[in-house]
C-alpha cells in the first residue's frame, strides 16, 4: 500500500484520537507499512508543562479555552513531522490545522514530504455532544463550562472555513462522517467512505 496522508478534524470531544487509532490499526491490516498517528494536542500538553517563558503563556491560553497563536501551531506540528517522518509512512495528522493560515503551511509539507493528496475526515458532532464528551474526560484545560464554550466557538469560528476549503481543494480527498455514533459505528462508516474513495 503507498503511503497516504490523512487529516481528523472534529470538535474538541469528538473523539479524533480514537478514530485515529481504529484507523491506523486498519490500514495496517490492509497492508499499510508504517502508519504514524501524529497528536498536536499531545505534543502541546508536554510543552505547556515545561518550564519555558512560551509554555507558561501557552499554558495560561490553553486552560482558559483559548486557541494558541498561529506560529505555535504550525511549529507544533512541524516540529513533529521533522522528527517522525523518514520518507514512507502513511500519516494520520489529528489536530490540525485549525486557522486557515495553517492550512498553507500544511500544503507545503504535504509537497516536501512527497504527498500527492490527503484525505480528509471530518467527524461531525455537536456542541452539546461535545461539550458533554469534554465535561467527562477530566482534563484541566476542560475543568469549566465557560472554557469548553470557548472550544466551542473557535472551532466554529476557525475550523469551519478550513473545513469548507478542504471540501472544495481538489488536492485533498473529503470524507464527513456522523461522530454521534459508537465507536465502532463511527469507525465504519469512515472505512465505508475511504473504500468509496479509493
Amino acid at each position: 500500500m503507498d503511503k497516504q496522508f490523512f487529516i481528523l478534524i472534529g470538535r474538541s470531544g469528538s473523539g479524533k484520537g480514537t478514530q485515529a487509532d481504529s484507523l491506523k490499526a486498519y490500514l495496517e491490516k490492509k497492508g499499510a507499512s508504517k502508519v504514524i498517528h501524529i497528536t498536536t494536542g499531545g505534543a502541546f500538553r508536554k510543552f505547556i508543562e515545561g518550564e519555558t517563558h512560551a509554555g507558561k503563556l501557552a499554558k495560561e491560553i490553553t486552560n482558559s479555552g483559548g486557541l494558541l497563536p498561529e506560529f505555535l501551531a504550525v511549529w507544533n506540528w512541524s516540529n513533529i513531522f521533522i522528527e517522525s517522518i523518514e520518507g514512507n509512512e502513511t500519516i494520520l495528522l489529528d489536530g490540525a490545522p485549525r486557522r486557515m493560515v495553517e492550512v498553507e503551511a500544511i500544503h507545503s509539507a504535504l509537497h516536501f514530504f512527497g504527498y500527492d493528496h490527503a484525505t480528509v475526515v471530518y467527524i461531525d458532532v455537536s456542541e452539546s455532544w461535545a461539550l458533554d464528551k469534554l465535561s467527562s474526560r477530566g482534563r484541566e484545560d476542560d475543568a469549566s463550562l465557560e472554557d469548553t464554550r470557548k472550544k466551542m466557538e473557535w472551532f466554529n469560528e476557525d475550523v469551519l472555513p478550513v473545513l469548507d476549503h478542504y471540501s472544495r481543494d481538489p488536492l485533498f480527498k473529503y470524507i464527513h462522517v456522523n461522530g454521534e455514533q459508537t465507536v465502532e459505528e463511527v469507525h465504519n462508516e469512515i472505512v465505508a467512505k475511504l473504500e468509496v474513495l479509493n
